[in-house]
């Protein structure tokens, strides 16, 4: 079971974000997100803290 991994936050040349999260921990069984091509999901982190949340995005936002 992996349940922490190192993944990397990094800027394309378009000037998008991307956020990579490593194979091993997104193909765990426990990975919370099930994933074919894509899902939406909802960012967030509070002000002054170096931490980020990642939830599934609901339907309704």
């Amino acid at each position: 079971m992996t349940n922490a991994s190192g993944g990397r936050l990094f800027r394309r040349k378009d000037g998008k974000y991307l956020l990579y999260i490593p194979k091993s921990l997104a193909e765990d069984s426990m990975f919370p997100f099930k994933v074919s091509s894509s899902v939406a999901v909802k960012i967030s982190f509070e002000v002054g803290d170096d931490k980020l949340t990642v939830a599934q995005k609901d339907a309704k936002e």
